[in-house]
């Protein structure tokens, strides 16, 4: 199925011309910040044609340049000029216009991968400290996540984690069948238990990257949206700068944080990522009834309970993985995944046109040419119309109480991955005065702001406070054996 069909296939899902699910229209996933008015729609949030918040142009030099305005590299410019530098951050299309708006919103420390779960632990303390910092209502609630389990298998799956959260303190728990009837009251099918983590929290994710944008840009970050970096700058053999489409940003160090797109600029200088991407589809409904009031998944459907009383929906199953050049040249190096998870996607047989790996985007253009961020400013794929019923079918089906399941809104995202399914928080060697931090791997909105963290003291030669092996750059290369992350 290619982009227009899909596009045609959502609109008709939105029109209300499936016959299994209603459609409403009414008040859209406005922020509610003071002075901010919710906004009145069915599409998304944040999209190409959304008003440019932070202008430019940026200025003739900077201490470091971060390239990318999801929430890592928003939260990394943050705290480098919190370490005194002067930082520019450039967007190329709207700050979180990506996968950091277009999320599930969950929070979550529970089911990390053991080597991620420090800095997550981290992140979620400055998830309160930055919300608090922002002054802005970011939906931010503690409500816990829980992985609902509908075989004795899956539960004992789910309790093999447990010493990795018992090891940090973690106050994750095992419930039994009864306790989980309890906690997902209403629910048609009994679960033989429950993975439950109530410390884990939410967030609006279309407002949360935004508002601590705003609070990057009050401590002195130059954020600069619909400002494409079309490459990096060097002089003798190492970074000097950043060529944009609005010119040369001179600079000792850059950050690439460019979520789906970072493996394309970075190859333009020579330096390979194995980093891929997975559409996954997401839906809003109307506000219902409340089942329960944090964020839960089994093996068909997950969902999150929003500020606004209605709940995001998500397929806990495969996600859609087109086939490009990227995707048949790293084949070898994702086997590992797919072996463990074989039904984890879904083939497609090319990318739409302009995506990061499509067939026909280009590989090489110079730093004076149009380049093909500035072809596709906002990431925006079609939701896959056959998830967004199914979606609505799946979360009728597990609590039929709710009646009718009606959709506000619909969207969907680029996940963009790791063979191991972790991120790359490094510098690299190749070319002195770069760090990359990308591959977050469908997980990074919580995680985010202690990424963030992290990099700006990898960068500002800070403590790093963690153990970074895990999320070298190198491990691709050096012949370590790939090791996907847990798949909970």
């Amino acid at each position: 199925m290619d982009l227009a069909s899909d596009r045609r296939g959502s609109e008709a899902i939105a029109a209300g011309k499936s016959p299994r699910l209603a459609t409403a229209r009414g008040p859209g996933l406005g922020c509610g910040v003071a002075a901010r008015k919710p906004d009145l729609m069915t599409s998304f949030p944040i999209h190409a044609g959304s008003p440019v918040s932070f202008p430019g142009p940026p200025p003739k030099a900077a201490d470091v340049v971060v390239i990318g305005g999801g929430v890592v590299g928003v939260t990394a410019a943050l705290f480098l000029a919190r370490r005194g530098l002067r930082v520019v951050l450039v967007e190329k299309g709207r700050i979180a216009g990506e996968q950091s708006s277009r999320n599930w919103g969950w929070i979550r420390q529970q089911g990390r991968d053991p080597d991620e779960l420090p800095i997550m632990i981290e992140s979620r303390r400055l998830w309160q400290q930055l919300a608090a910092e922002t002054g802005e209502d970011i939906g931010l609630v503690e409500a816990g996540v829980t992985y609902l389990a509908t075989t004795e298998r899956k539960l004992a799956a789910f309790e093999a984690w447990l010493p990795h959260a018992r090891a940090h303190g973690l106050d994750t728990r095992i419930l039994d069948a009864a306790a989980t009837a309890v906690l997902i009251p209403g629910a048609s099918r009994r679960f033989s238990g429950a993975l439950t983590t109530p410390s884990d929290m939410k967030a609006e994710p279309w407002c949360a990257v935004p508002a601590l944008a705003r609070l990057a840009a009050r401590e002195g970050v130059s954020v600069i949206e619909s400002c494409a970096a079309r490459l990096i700058d060097t002089a003798a053999g190492r970074v000097a700068g950043v060529l944009t489409e609005a010119g040369r940003i001179a600079a000792p160090a850059v950050l690439v944080a460019g979520g789906a797109w970072s493996s394309l600029l970075l190859r333009a200088h020579g330096i390979a990522i194995p980093q891929l991407s997975v559409r996954s589809t997401v839906a809003a409904t109307e506000p219902l009834a409340r089942v329960h009031a944090g964020a839960a998944a089994d093996d068909r459907i997950a969902f999150r309970l929003r500020r606004d009383g209605g709940f995001t929906l998500a397929g806990a199953g495969a996600q859609d993985f087109y086939l490009g050049p990227d995707a048949v040249r790293l084949a070898s190096k994702y086997l590992p995944t797919l072996r463990s998870e074989p039904l984890s996607v879904r083939p497609r047989p090319a990318a739409p046109h302009h995506f990061p790996d499509a067939w026909g985007t280009r590989r090489h253009w110079q730093g004076d040419e149009e380049s093909p961020f500035e072809r596709m400013r906002v990431l925006d794929p079609a939701p896959n119309p056959g998830n967004i019923a199914r979606l609505a079918r799946n979360f009728a089906d597990l609590f039929p109480r709710l009646g009718p399941v009606r959709l506000r809104t619909c969207w969907a995202g680029m996940i963009d991955t790791m063979p191991d399914v972790v991120p790359i928080i490094d510098h690299c060697d190749r070319l002195p005065g770069l760090t990359i931090g990308t591959g977050l791997s469908g997980h990074g909105f919580g995680i985010g702001p202690g990424v963030g963290r992290v990099l700006a003291d990898l960068i500002a030669g800070g403590e790093l406070g963690h153990d970074l092996t895990r999320f070298r750059f190198g491990r691709f290369s050096d012949g370590s054996r790939i090791r996907p992350g847990p798949a909970l």
